[in-house]
């Protein structure tokens, strides 16, 4: 299996705290720095107070900060990806190599393509329009062992479901991927009976859209796949 290297090795650090949603502050060989965080939504329920993490350095010298933090461990080595900017690097580097022949084979593809009024992240042999969704909200360890999907982020993500599924033409494919880096249980929805919730994701389905998660794994070196596999949306 093929793997997405790093330019360099990423650099093992600790975070001592996450004073705001932009910056955590990281103890690097006993030095105190601050580090970009490049996800700046809630991360499941995380205290970040001494978490083990991997850090990347950059070289720009108008940056403010020099490192981002790219993963964290709850548990022992057990990494969990919260680069969301780069999930689609990661996920091209598949596409290009054809790692996932049951959800389609590669010939072509184009980054950030209009689709209408949208910009959807990929288009893929001309003819499939694919958009991937990284969540974070909801973490399967520590504090953050709760239902998967709550209610006000899946009902976001039923709005993206209407906007792709209803520019789907004859010829053409829409998937959305729900990309988790880190070994994640299979996304399911959330216990809801209201219909307001319910139709659109049946309708969005029935015009031919289609979902689908993938697993990634992280660490020093890179980002290889653990596994992908089609979703069933009720």
């Amino acid at each position: 299996m093929k793997k997405y290297l790093f330019p360099e090795k990423l650099i093992p650090a600790l975070i001592k705290s996450r004073p705001n949603r932009f910056i955590m502050l990281v103890e690097i060989n006993g030095k105190l720095e601050k580090c970009h965080c490049p996800s700046t939504g809630r991360i499941g329920n995380m205290e970040f107070k001494d978490v083990p993490c991997l850090l990347s350095k950059s070289d720009n010298p108008k940056r403010k900060t020099s490192y981002t933090v790219e993963a964290f461990a709850p548990e022992k080595k057990k990494w969990v990806g919260i680069n969301q900017t780069k999930a689609n690097a990661y996920l091209e580097f598949f596409f290009q190599n054809n790692l996932f022949p049951k959800m389609i084979s590669v010939k072509n593809i184009q980054r950030e393509v209009k689709l209408m009024n949208s910009r959807i992240d990929f288009l893929l042999n001309d003819n499939c329009y694919l958009e991937v969704k990284t969540p974070l909200i909801h973490l399967p360890f520590g504090n953050s062992q709760k239902k998967l999907g709550a209610f006000n982020s899946f009902e976001r993500l039923v709005r993206h479901f209407q906007e792709i599924s209803l520019q789907i033409k004859k010829g053409q494919r829409a998937i959305v991927l729900l990309c988790y880096i880190y070994p994640a249980e299979p996304f399911q929805v959330p216990n809801v009976s209201n219909e307001k919730i319910i139709k659109p994701v049946k309708k969005s389905t029935a015009r031919g859209l289609e979902h689908w998660q993938v697993n990634l794994r992280i660490d020093e070196e890179g980002v290889s796949l653990l596994d992908y596999f089609p979703l069933k949306i009720f």
